[in-house]
């Protein structure tokens, strides 16, 4: 690609736009030295929380952070089953295993890639039962307790939530948002007909502020948003040691904090969050537009309550298709990239023993489907 083509990401220049604001928080940082936690990190917060139409938001120190803390903070422990979708970032299912879990998985609506609420009521129904002695619903194949569900929000495209939630509340499930693509979507409610903001439906969500994140810290950093007073007080545990105050640790804890300088950018940035939301909006129909006329791949459909296109999502079903994208690639004036090669059950993680079994089980599937179709 030519050096002078539009970049895949630009993060010099919004940075370059805001020096001047970026500057003085660093200087305001120096001047106090308040480095971990006080005004910014609380100012923050707050704003963040109003965004989001929650009622607390804690800063911690990246997006697997915040969804590991919810996790636990919700309940999650040992033992547990979490279900989630297969084409996430591996982060998800690494904050699952890391609260102790182990991360089973559900197939994807095929025209917005999120979570099919029809797969997870077939997943309870079929793959689960409840166990008569506890009331527990318990995974049959598995021999382990159902406890949550993780819908991912994916490229900023909020999934189907009524009947996720109703699932969930049927089955006594906890829900944490992965709204780690999320920051500022919206989600049109049918039950409450209404919008609804991502990060405020669920028990809990988690937030991702990795740069290339459409609000991005110059840094690492996270948030978990929630409404629940119980959640609320364990994450603000959880990411400080346990402590609820000052060398009083109530529980085992984690170095997760959210540091000021992360926390006085953010601010800064997410005023003009919306806006920069909308040019997206605007870009992403016109580009939709113009791939519609290419006709070249099939391209992911619109689905419930899609507010912020993260990236332009093309999907490639056969060889050819690959092909033509990876020449359509070379030839762009735009960047382009391929997102997410592979579903996490097929990548290797060699210290987590329950991917890959998971991976071990798409295997053998491969060579079975592999078999048939020499035989037919």
């Amino acid at each position: 690609m030519d050096r002078n083509a539009i970049p895949f990401l630009d993060l010099v220049t919004p940075h370059r736009e805001l020096k001047e604001e970026l500057v003085a928080v660093f200087e305001c940082a120096l001047d106090t030295a308040g480095f971990i936690g006080g005004p910014m990190v609380e100012d923050f917060e707050k704003s963040f929380a109003r965004f989001c139409d929650a009622q607390h938001c804690f800063g911690v120190s990246s997006g697997t952070d915040a969804l590991r803390f919810a996790l636990i903070a919700g309940g999650v422990k040992q033992g547990d089953v979490v279900v989630t979708v297969p084409n996430t970032f591996i982060a998800t299912a690494e904050a699952i295993t890391q609260a102790g879990a182990r991360p089973d998985f559900v197939d994807v609506d095929e025209r917005t890639y999120n979570m099919d609420p029809e797969k997870l009521r077939e997943y309870l129904q079929v793959q689960c039962s409840v166990d008569g002695s506890t009331g527990r619903l318990v995974n049959k194949r598995l021999g382990m307790p159902v406890v949550a569900v993780v819908p991912v929000h994916l490229y900023g495209q909020p999934t189907d939530m009524d009947p996720i939630l109703d699932l969930a509340e049927r089955h006594n499930l906890i829900v944490i948002e992965d709204a780690c693509q999320a920051h500022g979507a919206e989600y049109f409610s049918k039950q409450q007909n209404r919008w609804i903001k991502a990060g405020s439906m669920g028990r809990a969500a988690a937030f991702s502020f990795y740069p290339g994140k459409n609000l991005g810290a110059c840094g690492e950093a996270g948030a978990v948003t929630t409404n629940d007073g119980d959640i609320a007080r364990k994450i603000r545990m959880l990411r400080d040691h346990g402590q609820a105050k000052k060398y009083y640790h109530d529980m085992e804890g984690y170095n997760g904090r959210l540091d000021s300088i992360q926390a006085g950018i953010l601010r800064v940035k997410l005023g003009h969050l919306t806006a920069w939301n909308e040019k997206r909006r605007e870009k992403a129909h016109d580009l939709w537009r113009r791939i519609n006329e290419m006709r070249a791949f099939n391209d992911r459909q619109q689905g419930s309550g899609w507010q912020i296109p993260k990236v332009a999502d093309l999907k490639a079903d056969t060889e050819r298709d690959i092909l033509r994208w990876e020449e359509y690639r070379a030839d762009c004036e735009a960047g382009v990239g391929i997102k997410k090669p592979e579903v996490i059950p097929r990548l290797v993680a060699s210290t987590n023993e329950t991917i890959s079994e998971l991976r071990e089980r798409i295997e053998i599937l491969d060579h079975l489907r592999g078999h048939l179709e020499r035989t037919l």
